[in-house]
């Protein structure tokens, strides 16, 4: 008996219970229409639902690796602040956040910052991880974002932010709001020193952040759909008692009462950064942004390149004795 109760029965259960899984990440639902899409496929659409064009989370790896040529480029390193200041403790320890947070993105803190070549540029990039306790504003993110800034300012390279938040970190308390005025300081430095600072808001950006470095770009672009404000929309109506217009705190209600300067896809951010960091730096033109030259003569203003790199053909660079807007 013992060998039937311990391998027969057992053995025909397996093979009545053998049916094939399916790994619960192999097909993603598109939260606008509803629509099952292949992980696979949304991958290689830089995380774009093809049908609906709905522009989903990205990892900051798979953001850094379609952003700069060739996918390579190298991470910077930010000094280390002090961990838990405040010893706070809620439902957990503010430690354990930290390191549920670093497990489940491989990163130290929310900000990461990076270096590499943009159609043969040096640029300096840092992206805010919304994966990373919401990407909020701490001590250490607020390194991220000066360390950023900073070494875009020696290496005399353009700054580009790819900011997503829920705002301050509450578990740092006045720490974390100091930080506001820290990033500001840093962004002066960047303007003093003459160069261009792009910021490119991702769904969402609210709180803390959209109060400080958030909104002190050159130019800010948004990626389609995404939420971009202060308070919460729900908060709002409470507060004013009124209904809020559709599409409120919405990058294209945001574009049409200028709040941001353009609203971009993200198959074209890396072209139309890559425009108007050339005309800016007043660098020479680009063979590959070249490719289809816009005709002008003497004269190109920022939304008319803009809208070049958003159109079909890439932008030509202009001469350095191009006037920029």
């Amino acid at each position: 008996m013992n060998w039937i109760d311990n391998f027969v029965r057992p053995k025909i259960r397996s093979f009545l219970s053998n049916k094939r899984e399916t790994p619960e990440n192999l097909w993603v639902k598109d939260p606008e229409s509803g629509e099952m899409v292949f992980y696979r496929d949304l991958e290689a659409n830089q995380w774009v639902v093809p049908n609906s064009g709905y522009h989903m989370k990205i990892k900051p790896a798979d953001r850094l690796e379609t952003f700069f040529d060739d996918g390579k480029y190298s991470l910077v390193p930010i000094a280390a602040v002090p961990v838990d200041p405040l010893k706070f403790r809620d439902q957990k320890r503010y430690v354990d956040r930290l390191k549920e947070g670093r497990v489940k993105t491989g990163f130290d803190d929310s900000v990461i910052v990076a270096s590499g070549k943009l159609y043969g540029r040096d640029t300096t990039v840092a992206v805010q991880d919304f994966d990373f306790i919401g990407g909020s504003l701490g001590m250490a993110a607020g390194q991220g974002i000066i360390t950023g800034l900073e070494t875009a300012a020696s290496r005399k390279t353009p700054f580009v932010l790819f900011v997503a938040s829920g705002g301050a970190r509450m578990q740092e308390g006045i720490f974390s709001l100091m930080q506001m005025p820290r990033t500001t300081v840093a962004v002066l430095r960047l303007r003093e020193a003459g160069l261009p600072f792009f910021v490119v808001f991702t769904d969402p950006t609210t709180g803390g952040v959209t109060a400080s470095y958030a909104m002190l770009g050159d130019i800010h672009i948004a990626e389609p759909g995404a939420r971009i404000g202060f308070a919460g929309a729900r908060i709002i109506e409470q507060t004013i008692r009124e209904k809020l217009p559709k599409g409120f705190q919405r990058s294209e209600y945001l574009f049409e009462h200028g709040m941001v300067d353009m609203v971009v896809h993200r198959h074209k951010l890396r072209s139309t950064i890559g425009s108007l960091a050339g005309i800016l730096m007043r660098n020479e033109a680009v063979d590959e942004l070249a490719s289809s030259a816009m005709t002008t003569t003497t004269r190109v203003s920022l939304r008319d390149a803009a809208a070049a790199a958003e159109s079909d053909d890439d932008l030509a660079l202009m001469p350095p004795a191009a006037h920029a807007e």
